[in-house]
């Protein structure tokens, strides 16, 4: 154990001190967005978490998710939650997602989901702004 205890204070560099569980609230964009003529966009707010298209010549959104956020209580990495769609909102949303529910992952400072458009699936990050 005395080992083991040695290995975390020299990997964390914090010792035993817990860390606190990260806070996600706030907005997110695309990493790569800057290059990019259209990017998502989400922003975590109270317990939602709603993604926009945007489109850069206009600086139009249009909605591609709204759903539940579920904040962690642990510092554990990654940290995953499924978001349940509130259809409400993204029924009416040409480019929304049907799905109902998405599984969103936050790791490194990265928070991540797949997305699919005609066919094709892709995982998209995000980095906190």
């Amino acid at each position: 154990a005395f080992v083991m205890c040695l290995a975390f204070a020299a990997c964390g560099g914090e010792g035993n001190t817990p860390k606190d569980p990260p806070d996600l609230t706030g907005t997110w964009k695309q990493d790569g967005f800057e290059t990019a003529e259209t990017y998502q966009e989400a922003i975590i707010d109270g317990d939602t978490i709603t993604i926009n298209w945007v489109t850069v010549e206009d600086n139009s959104k249009a909605l591609y998710w709204a759903g539940t956020y579920i904040a962690p209580n642990t510092s554990s990495d990654p940290y995953t939650w499924d978001s349940k769609n509130d259809h409400e909102q993204t029924d009416s949303a040409i480019l929304a997602s049907s799905d109902d529910t998405k599984t969103f992952t936050y790791s490194n400072g990265v928070l991540s989901y797949s997305v699919s458009a005609m066919g094709v699936t892709k995982t998209v990050e995000l980095i906190k702004q």
